[in-house]
């Protein structure tokens, strides 16, 4: 049975879908190695298939090199190298970022093995990484008996 709320009752404690999309986010899932990683979507501009680079000398140890994305110079990044992580199969994709999230609004992207999906994910299902993480993992989502590592792209390049 539906009961209304009668004017003299104290108002309802505050449920509107501004308050619920806190406690949500919509995360992108990628394989790196035999892990599963995501990132917060809103980080990301888009998904292009892995083409050809170009070397850069003396870049950082964990860039593949740049590739020319409409007209922009784009550098890309091997997470696995960035973040320590092992793994030998062969990048297929990238996932390109929003420039305007970093300092020098450098376009980048990152190499990754495959891209899975866009899921929304509820921070109840967010864990606190251990404590002697990197500060670029945001957390540990746990999803169908799997664990999802939540990472931030700038605190990794940071």
């Amino acid at each position: 049975m539906h009961s209304q709320k009668r004017p003299d009752q104290a108002p309802a404690e505050p449920h509107d879908e501004e308050t619920e999309a806190v406690s949500e986010i919509q995360v992108l899932e990628f394989k790196l190695g035999s892990e599963t990683y995501c990132v917060d979507i809103d980080y990301v501009s888009e998904i292009v298939d892995k083409g050809s680079l170009t070397s850069v000398p003396n870049a950082p140890h964990y860039v593949d090199g740049v590739m020319d994305l409409r007209g922009r110079t784009t550098s890309i990044v091997n997470p696995k190298r960035l973040l320590n992580l092992r793994g030998e199969s062969e990048p297929k994709r990238i996932v390109i970022f929003d420039s305007g999230r970093f300092a020098d609004e450098a376009a980048i992207g990152w190499v990754v093995d495959e891209v899975y999906q866009v899921v929304r994910v509820s921070m109840d299902d967010v864990e606190q990484p251990p404590l002697d993480n990197d500060e670029s993992i945001q957390g540990i989502i746990k999803r169908d008996g799997e664990l999802v590592i939540w990472i931030s792209p700038v605190a990794a390049l940071g």
